[in-house]
């Protein structure tokens, strides 16, 4: 916010001006008042119309000022809600791919909006309620101390009381809030995953399971909700009674006042005017108590998400990497996600440049987890990998995991043309180039029947065209970038056989000296590989062809029987 510094202090100066505006109104009212009781006639009112006229003017002034305060910090909480959302933005941007293994995809959008919605509103209304109030209170207790000291004692009673009251409320509603968003959070978590999975729902037929497990999140939502706001709402009755007691109180000793002469009607007419200013704010504080809860909920969730520790930082003077050859080693590597349970054992392999290499294995065998530390996702907790020779942790993250080509077996595709989906990561890439790599994963027919050809614009997810049909887009993809190497995580898990059949041809063609990685369940695709790693248990417990590793009967032919046998 400090950029906007000179905008928040414009707003600072008009808000004073405003007010300070506005509370000259009942001093001239008891002007006004008194000229009536103490003259006379023409004179008399001639007083009274001239008092009312410079009411009129200050509160016109103070009107004028106030609009152009609500058009300004329309403006700067735009400003600041965009600021935020960009530097929110730019931090997940540079967290570890970790943090997202663990947080749901929906909890950090209701954070992007939600929360950041919600400090939008209160910057616009409630930050200029506030300062307002204080200013006003200022204000009006020091005009209340000039008319009568005497009669601002009964505050010394009234405000401690209500300042007490609200400390002791906000101590116990605070949480009520902070469970609320957390629980908001949760609930579009869990809408995500639901609407993403659909499919599977209905193929499944646990509609009623999906149903009872929302409608639970939901009811978590709303009885935090209820709670929040029902609570909450206790703090601006609770104000408002002692500030009418307050006014009790000072009619009846005002009264005793002018009846011994101490005060004027005048003056007794401004003081309760003033009071009535002074104890309102106050009672105003306390009725966007709520508002105020929910921003600084607000504000907590998203500030904890810019503290996250970003991706570990390179090493200082890191190595670049530059046109690799592609040999790969592990040496005594051992990884866990959670440190007591271990997912890589002592690892250790050499892959030579150029190798295809397919790594086999079990659910939860640690297959995947060897491209997360290819890539540098993760980090081993001990052991090193090399890369040509040098260690990658000692390498810049963005020269190493450009030499990298990688399909998922999970497609992406954003909204936009077709064209500007395969050049996601080669905008250099001509036509003629992107022609030739669609032509290779077999998609450019398909793609040349759309109305628009290249040009067609997809939705973020692709949902006009198949599964099976986004795999090969990204196939094509992978195949646009200029890399040395080539991950496929059961990347044509989604097509047919004939077309995978096509698709390992093609990859064979353009993969020709480069060092490719390939994860696979269905053996049938990797029987070409140059080495074959079968991994159990995080260990490679087999290496080699897929004829020596049958003549070995072991791990990986009781694979392949299990798949082949009729």
């Amino acid at each position: 916010m400090y950029q906007f510094k000179w905008l928040l202090f414009l707003a600072v100066l008009l808000t004073i001006a405003s007010n300070l505006f506005a509370l000259v109104g009942p001093l001239l009212s008891g002007y006004a008042i008194d000229a009536i009781q103490i003259g006379q006639g023409k004179v008399a009112f001639q007083k009274v119309f001239f008092y009312c006229a410079w009411m009129v003017g200050f509160y016109l002034a103070s009107a004028i000022l106030s609009y152009g305060i609500s058009r300004l910090m329309i403006y700067l909480s735009q400003k600041i809600a965009f600021r935020l959302r960009k530097d929110l933005f730019d931090k997940i941007v540079s967290l570890p791919v970790g943090y997202f293994d663990q947080h749901q995809t929906g909890d950090i959008v209701s954070r992007m909006s939600y929360d950041i919605d919600t400090i939008n509103t209160s910057l616009a209304n409630d930050s200029v309620q506030v300062l307002s109030s204080l200013v006003t209170i200022i204000g009006s207790f020091v005009m209340m101390m000039v008319i009568s000291p005497i009669m601002v004692t009964i505050f010394l009673v009234t405000v401690p009381a209500s300042i007490l009251l609200t400390r002791f409320l906000t101590s116990k509603f605070q949480p009520l809030f902070r469970k609320r968003s957390a629980k908001l959070g949760e609930l579009n978590g869990l809408t995500e995953e639901l609407l993403s999975g659909e499919q599977t729902t209905k193929v499944y037929h646990q509609e009623e399971t999906m149903i009872k497990r929302f409608a639970a999140k939901n009811d978590e939502a709303m009885t935090a909700y209820y709670n929040a706001e029902y609570y909450g709402s206790m703090t601006g009755p609770s104000v408002n009674f002692i500030n009418n007691v307050s006014l009790s109180l000072i009619s009846i000793l005002g009264a005793f006042l002018f009846l011994f002469g101490h005060l004027t009607l005048g003056k007794l007419s401004s003081f309760v005017l003033y009071s009535r200013k002074f104890s309102g704010p106050i009672n105003e504080l306390a009725n966007i108590f709520s508002d105020l809860q929910s921003s600084i909920a607000a504000a907590e969730r998203i500030f904890k998400l810019l503290d996250e520790e970003p991706e570990v930082q390179d090493v200082p003077e890191a190595y670049v990497f530059d046109h690799v050859k592609g040999a790969v080693r592990f040496d005594h590597v051992s990884f866990s996600y959670q440190q007591a349970q271990p997912v890589i054992n002592d690892l250790s392999f050499d892959i030579a440049p150029g190798s295809m290499v397919a790594i086999v294995g079990p659910t939860g065998a640690g297959k995947t987890t060897i491209v997360n530390l290819l890539m540098r996702f993760y980090d081993p907790n001990s052991g090193a990998i090399y890369l040509d020779g040098q260690n990658i942790k000692e390498a810049t993250r963005e020269s190493l995991r450009k030499q990298y080509a990688m399909v998922l077996q999970d497609t992406w595709l954003f909204t936009g043309t077709i064209f500007e989906n395969l050049t996601y990561g080669n905008e250099a890439a001509t036509m003629e180039d992107v022609v030739a790599a669609t032509k290779a994963a077999h998609i450019h027919d398909f793609i040349t029947q759309l109305p628009k050809g290249y040009d067609t614009l997809m939705t973020e997810d692709g949902l006009a065209i198949s599964q099976g049909q986004k795999q090969l887009l990204t196939i094509a993809r992978a195949m646009l970038l200029n890399a040395e190497l080539l991950i496929l995580d059961e990347a044509t898990s989604n097509v047919d056989t004939q077309t995978e059949l096509l698709i390992q041809a093609a990859m064979g063609r353009l993969m020709v000296d480069k060092t490719s990685f390939i994860i696979a369940h269905r053996l049938s695709t990797i029987r070409e590989a140059d080495l074959i790693l079968v991994v159990n248990n995080g260990n490679i417990v087999e290496q080699g062809t897929h004829e020596e590793l049958l003549a070995k009967k072991g791990n990986y032919y009781q694979l392949h029987q299990a798949q082949f046998e009729h």
